[in-house]
């Protein structure tokens, strides 16, 4: 199979998107998670006739016939039953958000009355029904206040509790491991010899998950032939998806195509017309768990990430409104090779509110450091080698 273009690597990618189900959760373990049903109210929205402000009540009937003076009758707080009044010169002194009783229709606020005697007198002119949230205002019993298909926020899990809802409908998150290849690299607390290196892809690809409240295994398999091939086939079996890095170019310990091959697992793609990020491996074995195996440097691991796995993610969770912006390029850049060039930028908001993309030179795709102060990546059309200040393109945002 020949080198495939980006855009036809994420038409196979996401043609591969899954349902995964949905699960009942605790509405206090919701946040992040996607919503996989609509919050309804159980009762009218407010439930009742309720004053915006603490004053008096009274019968607007009284006022027109040129009552100014109204005797109070009693106080109502909130969270009390309705209080009535027995003739039109009286008043309910009540509280925000108490329950408006049937006999009364308009609310003063005290500071535009004056108060003596258990008397209140009105220093203002009176509209009918001022101060009033009226009952099913908002919403009627069964309307909608939440849409399926969205990411829970505080504000949703407030609503859930509101409406009695404590337990959530959720999506299902996949059974995610992520397996990093190299005999070069140690774990972070080692410390290594001069001819090897600490290993971070893993830990970088779980962060990048726990945003999508993915809790991701993480294992790491020496260049042993038969040991990567041994737990591909128990991996393969145990999760929905591998998230693998390293062991996918052309190397003479480059194992993983081989190995996946002879496992039954069939090759979707193998290397894009793209830098960084060419070596990108895809496949899907018999019993449909996805295989994404990215090349090992750490800059290629988290373009592609970002470009092709997080799509594919919100895509089986059914996030809406996701993936890339566009971007104004802040400066040239000269590339002149004939692929798809991400390139790490920072990114702006202007006074005009356009998102802007300023460019940062890098040493390659094992140069990481840039990562932690960079924004996104800019990809630049294959067809073309120079790319002009002013001109407008895609940004796959990771730290923005």
């Amino acid at each position: 199979m020949e080198m495939i273009t980006v855009q036809q690597a994420e038409d196979i990618v996401m043609s591969q998107h899954q349902d995964f189900g949905t699960e009942k959760i605790p509405y206090e373990l919701a946040l992040g998670r996607v919503l996989a049903e609509d919050l309804r109210a159980d009762r009218d929205l407010p439930p009742f006739d309720r004053p915006t402000v603490d004053g008096i009540a009274i019968n607007y009937s009284a006022y027109q016939k040129g009552i100014m003076s109204f005797t109070i009758k009693a106080v109502q707080s909130a969270g009390e039953p309705s209080l009535s009044i027995d003739s039109e010169n009286e008043c309910i002194e009540i509280m925000t958000g108490a329950a408006l009783g049937s006999s009364v229709d308009t609310v003063i606020r005290y500071e535009d009355i004056s108060i003596d005697n258990g008397t209140a007198s009105i220093n203002i002119d009176v509209k009918k029904g001022q101060n009033i949230h009226l009952k099913a205002r908002d919403k009627k019993r069964g309307d909608i206040l939440v849409k399926a298909d969205q990411v829970i926020t505080p504000a949703i899990i407030g609503i859930a509790s509101s409406i009695g809802q404590t337990t959530l409908s959720v999506k299902k998150l996949p059974k995610i491991i992520i397996i990093s290849t190299g005999d070069e690299m140690v774990s972070a607390e080692s410390c290594p010899t001069p001819f090897q290196l600490r290993r971070s892809n893993g830990i970088t690809i779980q962060a990048v998950l726990e945003k999508y409240k993915i809790k991701a295994d993480v294992l790491h398999l020496n260049d042993d032939y038969e040991e990567i091939k041994k737990e591909l086939s128990r991996c393969i079996n145990e999760y929905d998806v591998l998230l693998m890095s390293g062991g996918v170019s052309m190397g003479k310990f480059d194992y993983l195509p081989k190995a996946c091959e002879e496992l039954g697992i069939e090759k979707l793609f193998h290397k894009i017309k793209q830098r960084p990020g060419k070596p990108f491996w895809f496949g899907k074995s018999q019993n449909q768990k996805l295989i994404f195996a990215f090349p090992g440097n750490p800059v290629s691991v988290f373009m592609c990430l970002h470009r092709y796995f997080i799509p594919w993610l919100e895509k089986s969770l059914e996030i809406p409104d996701s993936g890339f912006q566009f971007a104004v390029l802040q400066s040239d850049i000269d590339f002149p090779f004939s692929l798809q060039y991400f390139a790490q930028v920072k990114l702006r908001v202007n006074s005009s509110g356009q998102l802007t993309a300023e460019s940062v030179d890098t040493n390659g795709s094992g140069d990481f450091s840039h990562l932690a102060d960079t924004h996104a990546f800019i990809e630049l059309p294959m067809e073309q080698n120079t790319f002009r200040k002013g001109e407008v393109y895609k940004v796959w945002r990771y730290n923005f």
